[in-house]
């Protein structure tokens, strides 16, 4: 039987960082499963102080918003960047390539949109100085 609401605290979803050897770097905790949704993807993101995702990525049909709910940083839409603060919503079309670079406190992110199972690219060393 399917419940009609699932409440989960995101810190108590599984860090994926570790898996792909960026423990050094962020926390990534992936909670479409933990909320039983089938529909909605969400994700929380902590980067470390001065560190940046290591590869940006894009979808075919998934449409993000990301929010900023701690710290500040940048990030990188194809090949502009912007500044970001504590509060920023940034709604990004599926075919943007993306990532985050923390500032001086870190950067925490909520990321939240349609999940197509399948449905992302990612991008290795897109984010170079």
């Amino acid at each position: 039987m399917h419940l009609p609401f699932t409440h989960k605290k995101l810190t108590d979803v599984k860090d994926s960082a570790p898996e792909f050897g960026m423990e050094e770097i962020q926390e990534a905790r992936f909670a479409k499963g933990d909320l039983d949704a089938e529909k909605t993807g969400i994700s929380h993101h902590r980067l470390k102080p001065g560190k940046r995702t290591p590869f940006g990525h894009k979808h075919e049909q998934a449409e993000e918003v990301y929010v900023v709910i701690a710290g500040s940083g940048r990030m990188k839409l194809d090949d502009e960047i912007i500044e970001v603060e504590t509060l920023d919503a940034i709604r990004v079309s599926p075919e943007v390539v993306r990532a985050f670079e923390a500032g001086d406190d870190g950067l925490e992110v909520i990321a939240a949109g349609a999940r197509h199972d399948g449905d992302g690219e990612v991008i290795q060393n897109w984010w170079s100085d």
